[in-house]
């Protein structure tokens, strides 16, 4: 039988290298661990042409061979596509440790007008909402460019999912 806590467990210390301070749980790219006597981890990327996939899909395979599993599956799923409310709360936490401001409970601006306002983002460094964007693409597709007016950082924002 599939020892499905363990696995997850174990995928919990695979980090994303875009991010690294979160797991690939944390991230909420693992969908499902499923299998009876195969294990299959089933994930879905944050997009569909996200770099750091064949860099996660090897980091998987190392800690699952290196912890006495030969024989298992990775699926990558699609549909339904990947959003940022499938993040865990501790990453949402971990992200805004790490001076990146997590997504906003609530999104604001997931509709065809994106480009037309700004989301409220709170600066991750002094919490301040006075905060400008710089640019729709940060240090990966995944976020966008701000700078907090008060404090004067700039920081990225894991935009709408």
């Amino acid at each position: 039988m599939v020892d499905k806590a363990k696995i997850w467990s174990l995928l919990e210390q695979v980090n994303d290298p875009e991010v690294p301070v979160l797991s690939v749980v944390d991230l909420g790219i693992i969908r499902e661990v499923a299998g009876d006597t195969i294990p299959e981890i089933v994930l879905t990327p944050t997009y569909s042409g996200c770099p750091a996939m064949d860099a996660i899909r090897m980091n998987i395979r190392m800690v699952l061979l290196s912890n006495g599993y030969r024989d298992f599956k990775l699926t990558t799923v699609l549909s339904p596509a990947w959003t940022t409310e499938w993040m865990s709360e501790e990453g949402k936490d971990k992200l805004k440790a790490y001076g990146i401001a997590p997504p906003l409970p609530l999104q604001q601006v997931c509709h065809p007008g994106l480009f037309v306002r700004e989301e409220a983002v709170a600066c991750p460094h002094c919490n301040s909402y006075h905060t400008t964007l710089i640019s729709e693409f940060g240090s990966t597709a995944c976020k966008s460019l701000y700078r907090c007016e008060d404090c004067g950082e700039p920081f990225d924002y894991f935009k709408c999912h």
